[in-house]
């Protein structure tokens, strides 16, 4: 099997990339096709380049970022995917148990477990776990700015806070063809999981392999309506808040009164007034544990 890994050289864990790549060579991939990246979004250049040198299989060395741009070219090719987790939050990995353990990574790419997912679609590019506009975007985009890499997960809890003042949206969505809201929102979220990092679910019995998607919009405005929406979200019960409306979904069209930002898998994008959004069941094949893996 010709396995080629896609790194990115600014991340790491455990004893890094040298010793993932002797661990690989150990368990009998002695020359895979090896592509170092700096940022994620040189990544599917090179997933590209490995699809034409006969890739068998990718191993994403790095966090959600460079596994989404990983997926957004494996999606559909037959490929499968294994995942380094080697990010900050890690999102995915967290949700298919795979752990930040070198050896453990490199048993689960090269063993026979597989789970295929559905993959969702905004505005022309695919993501596995979650998209959102609005406060989660902002939030994502001032992390990104180096913040994150100086002190991890707090970044997002700093950079959140700030977030909780602005001003809410006028949103328009319409659901499989259907307007399904017309308000003012502060926060869009489309899930293909529902777990997000801390333990928490942001949409209870969300699959990844259910061929739907998860939305939910938030329209809390200010401090205090904010703090009840992540009391309720903290506690496991999101819908339950006066302030969060949920629903599943195939096709979502949403329409804002002005430019906002989006971000997908926890990358930020640029500002748009519309997002497509739609979901390809069974799209990539994930390395996962095997059962006794994941029971010890």
């Amino acid at each position: 099997m010709k396995v080629a890994v896609i790194a990115h050289a600014g991340k790491s864990f455990g004893d890094g990339l040298l010793a993932f790549r002797q661990a690989l060579e150990a368990a009998g991939v002695t020359e895979p096709l090896w592509y170092e990246v700096p940022k994620s979004r040189k990544a599917p250049k090179q997933v590209m380049r490995a699809l034409d040198e006969g890739a068998e299989l990718v191993i994403a060395w790095g966090g959600d970022g460079t596994v989404q741009r990983c997926i957004d070219v494996l999606a559909g090719s037959g490929v499968p995917l294994a995942i380094a987790p080697a990010g900050t939050a890690n999102l995915l990995a967290t949700h298919l148990e795979i752990p930040q353990d070198i050896e453990q990574v490199v048993a689960i790419a090269l063993g026979d477990s597989r789970r295929t997912l559905d993959v969702g679609t905004i505005n022309g590019e695919h993501f596995a776990v979650m998209a959102g506009a609005g406060f989660d975007a902002e939030m994502l985009k001032e992390a990104d700015g180096g913040l994150k890499d100086a002190v991890g997960r707090v970044a997002y809890l700093w950079t959140g806070a700030k977030q909780l003042r602005a001003t809410p949206v006028k949103t328009k969505i319409k659901v499989d063809g259907t307007t399904w809201f017309d308000d003012v929102s502060s926060c869009v979220l489309v899930g293909n999981v529902g777990g997000v990092f801390g333990g928490v679910d942001l949409f209870d019995g969300a699959e990844p392999d259910d061929g739907l998607l998860e939305l939910g919009v938030v329209t809390a405005d200010g401090l205090t309506d904010w703090a009840r929406t992540l009391a309720r979200t903290a506690l496991g019960s999101s819908a339950k808040s006066p302030f969060v409306q949920v629903t599943r979904a195939k096709k979502i069209r949403i329409t804002f009164g002005e430019k906002v930002l989006y971000e997908l898998d926890g990358g930020d994008r640029d500002e748009v007034v519309k997002l497509k959004i739609g979901i390809e069941p069974g799209a990539i094949t994930i390395c996962v544990p095997a059962k006794e893996q994941v029971s010890g």
